[in-house]
């Protein structure tokens, strides 16, 4: 099964999934942090283990309806005395299944939470699960730590399941439950050790090569090509792995050489794409750092709320600055003139439309210390979305205001910028 335990953003609120590898990072905590809001579109929320949600999303149930379709003819070869009721129990050893995979993520999830690490989410999915780890290790060897305990947990699983598969009657129902979820999790740990990203031995891969260069990006470029060419290995070797197996036991039929020649493509794609995307996150993490809110503030300047528009951007203009902060008679801010609602009013009508009528309320989260910088910064921007924000400075004054836009348009010329800068070094 694929498994992915990092979640990648873009900026200014945006997310992605995927296994985002970057650099070791020292950060403090800001006071004040706004909540971030529960993630939207998980699927169905199971339960909160460790205070982290669980989700399944809507591709598990089609997975699970293979899993019982394809183990129910398993049980028809070795119980054809069950007749229908087959059925009901390969549907009960897909969940066992993936509850298994469930404690695998949770794994990751708890050794995550001990290092301090958010966990923004756990998904069962098509073809496995995914723990959502929202910063990277500060260390390889929390990074190898972190990866390990997913395999180590699935071992430990289908080692239990063996002693219980032992101490049943061999040729029941219980006995081949057990001996099926004993097998699954054995694969499960070995497919998720093999060594190439987004896989759990990808990343610890990753932490070895981080050790041994000091370099987390090196860590990543490596891993993330081993990841590609170990897709394109399952994509050919597996169906000629099967097929020279089929024809070793006397034959091997069309449908199943289809089956597993989609099976290959599936797994290989899944390992292809999440390669690509650690490498991509890999590179957005080294230039988060170049976003600082002090330095893409605007400059702003405060009006009372029941100043005319004219009146204000006239204040604006000439005092070079282009923001502006509704405050109250004692110069405390209230409230955000928002640009798109400045440039909807045409211009004859600016000298009788209060300010205030133009203004956002300032909520919870939308003071931003200009200090914020790189990923803390964008990880505030997400946890209250706004198109504009108020920047402060460690006493409570003013710095001035924080559009979400020039926050997008910085990111985009900061990547824009390495790889020119990349093309001229080639």
């Amino acid at each position: 099964m694929a498994d992915e335990d990092n979640d990648g953003k873009s900026p200014a609120g945006g997310s992605g999934q995927g296994t985002g590898q970057g650099g070791p990072s020292s950060r403090k905590p800001t006071p004040g942090r706004p909540a971030r809001p529960n993630p939207p579109g998980g699927g169905i929320l199971m339960g909160r283990p460790f205070g982290v949600p669980v989700y399944v999303a809507p591709s598990w149930f089609l997975v699970a309806a293979l899993i019982t379709w394809v183990f129910g003819g398993q049980l028809e070869r070795v119980l054809p005395e069950l007749g229908g009721l087959r059925y009901l129990i390969a549907l009960f050893f897909a969940v066992a299944f993936y509850a298994s995979v469930l404690v695998h993520e949770l794994a990751h999830t708890v050794a995550a939470l001990r290092f301090k690490l958010p966990v923004r989410r756990i998904q069962l999915q098509f073809f496995g699960g995914v723990s959502e780890i929202e910063k990277e290790s500060e260390t390889p060897g929390r990074e190898f730590v972190l990866a390990f305990v997913g395999p180590l947990f699935s071992l430990v699983l289908a080692g239990v399941f063996y002693a219980a598969m032992r101490a049943v009657e061999p040729g029941t129902v219980p006995g081949v439950l057990l001996a099926g979820l004993m097998v699954s999790n054995l694969l499960v740990a070995v497919f998720n050790l093999l060594p190439g990203l987004p896989l759990d031995g990808g990343r610890m891969l990753r932490a070895v090569v981080w050790k041994i260069s000091g370099k987390p990006m090196t860590g990543t470029v490596a891993a993330a090509w081993v990841g590609r060419a170990l897709a394109v290995a399952v994509l050919i070797g597996l169906p000629l792995a099967t097929h020279a197996g089929g024809l070793a036991r006397g034959g091997v039929s069309g449908m199943d050489s289809l089956t597993d020649a989609l099976l290959a493509a599936i797994l290989a794609a899944i390992i292809w794409t999440g390669a690509g995307n650690s490498l991509r996150m890999a590179r957005l993490r080294e230039r988060l750092p170049e976003l600082r809110a002090r330095t893409l503030t605007r400059r702003a300047v405060p009006v009372e709320t029941d100043t005319p528009l004219s009146e204000a951007l006239r204040r604006a203009n000439s005092a070079g600055a282009r923001a502006l902060v509704v405050v109250d008679g004692k110069g405390d801010p209230l409230s955000l003139v928002r640009e798109a609602a400045i440039a909807s009013v045409p211009e004859h009508r600016r000298p009788w439309v209060a300010v205030s009528t133009l203004a956002q309320e300032l909520k919870e989260g939308m003071r931003v210390p200009a200090e914020l910088a790189g990923e803390d910064l964008l990880e505030w921007l997400r946890a209250t979305p706004a198109t504009e924000y108020l920047v402060v400075e460690d006493t409570g004054e003013i710095y001035g205001v924080l559009s979400t836009g020039d926050v997008e348009r910085a990111f985009v010329a900061a990547m824009s910028n390495r790889a020119d800068r990349r093309g001229a070094r080639t």
